[in-house]
């Protein structure tokens, strides 16, 4: 918990949002007791370089020119400094420091007639791991900021350029460490209230969930709160409001909002089912191997989940009597064999359709022992330099 003191007059939020066609950044300032008089000011901050300066009325949102803009990515995760002050009567009542990212996320028709998803106007196969952040220890709570930047160190050690983050919202400190180290990230809604049937292989033609007035609007509130958090975190790229049919509900409608409330991004649907011509991708889920068994011609077609190749380690295991995965070996070369062959299946595929994969899963969860790593982190299950060689051959596929 972070207390501080603040004058009556004080900043409440600063939101950007990165204009790397035009070279400029807008940036909206939300204030606490101010009123047409007061304005504030913004600087821009290439290091101790001040790149421009702009003042606006509290309220009113500011463009600031990034001439020769450093643009972020996974392999250049460069950060602009801001320097906001709040000013009431030529004195400043309130300053706070924050930062954002030239970045640009889009998608376009490749020359195949492929929808790709694109990183900066360039095709970019978006590959990670799902990553649910759990802790043996703290179950949704890292034990220290150190451990919470390690999952993400060794996602990025492993070769990945993005991940997933599954149904579970981090501290803002985690998006952090995402947008200094340089990794993609997909942001999941967490999900509650019961499911309609639910359709894998083809577009949902059942009848959707209908919620009661208070757990509609309890979505509502909260995707909304989930987005005003994040907003300005540029290493989020896509937003997922529904995974697997889990409470869906109104898929059209939330999609169309998730979409006008932030145009910056992409949004995947609905992950795993229940599939609607809505959005900027189809997402499928198969389990173990990839397959590709639907494509859309008119959006991005992504594999949300595959993998979950299994090993229990004695003596890492949260439960000893009952542990999981979708398939299940004995050592770390027949694991990494096994995943190398997926890779290898996923690559193939990449030509034949699938713009983005994640893989399941980051570290074992309790009974779920499919991760890349052993639930209290201590060791790492597959053979490093041979899984970063698969990812890394992924990860690339698009370059020309």
């Amino acid at each position: 918990v972070w207390l501080e003191p603040v004058a009556e007059k004080h900043i409440l939020n600063v939101k950007s949002v990165p204009d790397i066609d035009n070279n400029r950044v807008s940036v909206e300032v939300a204030s606490a007791e101010t009123n047409y008089t007061d304005i504030y000011e913004v600087a821009v901050m290439d290091g101790a370089k001040t790149i421009g300066t702009a003042k606006a009325s509290a309220g009113q949102p500011v463009d600031i020119a990034v001439p020769n803009a450093k643009l972020w990515s996974p392999d250049s995760p460069f950060l602009y400094d801001l320097k906001v002050s709040l000013i009431s009567n030529g004195k400043t009542t309130d300053q706070v420091d924050s930062y954002f990212a030239m970045r640009k996320v889009s998608s376009k028709r490749d020359e195949h007639g492929i929808v790709r998803l694109q990183l900066n106007n360039k095709d970019l196969f978006q590959f990670g791991p799902l990553d649910q952040g759990w802790w043996p220890d703290g179950l949704y709570t890292a034990p220290t900021d150190e451990a919470l930047k390690y999952d993400i160190v060794k996602t990025k050690d492993f070769g990945y350029n993005m991940i997933r983050k599954h149904v579970k919202v981090e501290p803002a400190r985690w998006y952090t460490h995402c947008d200094r180290l340089g990794i993609l990230v997909w942001q999941d809604m967490p999900n509650g209230d019961r499911s309609p049937r639910w359709q894998m292989h083809e577009y949902f033609s059942g009848t959707e969930l209908k919620r009661s007035p208070e757990s509609e609007a309890n979505y509502r509130t909260e995707w909304k709160a989930i987005m005003d958090f994040l907003y300005s975190h540029p290493s989020i790229v896509c937003w997922v409001p529904f995974n697997e049919a889990w409470g869906q509900f109104k898929t059209p409608e939330i999609v169309e909002w998730t979409k006008a409330y932030d145009p910056s991004r992409l949004v995947n649907p609905a992950s795993g089912g229940n599939h609607y011509t809505v959005g900027d991708m189809l997402d499928l889920h198969n389990y173990p191997q990839p397959n590709l068994y639907l494509y859309d011609a008119q959006r991005a077609t992504v594999l949300g989940e595959y993998g979950g190749i299994g090993l229990a380690l004695e003596g890492h295991l949260w439960a000893t009597d009952r542990n999981w995965g979708y398939v299940q070996f004995k050592n770390s070369k027949e694991v990494t064999d096994e995943y190398v062959k997926y890779g290898e299946q996923l690559y193939t595929m990449i030509k034949a359709g699938f713009s983005a994969a994640v893989y399941t899963q980051t570290t074992d969860v309790e009974g779920e022992v499919n991760g890349l790593m052993t639930y209290d982190r201590k060791v790492i299950k597959l053979e490093e330099d041979r899984l970063r060689e698969i990812n890394q051959k992924i990860c690339n596929s698009l370059n020309k």
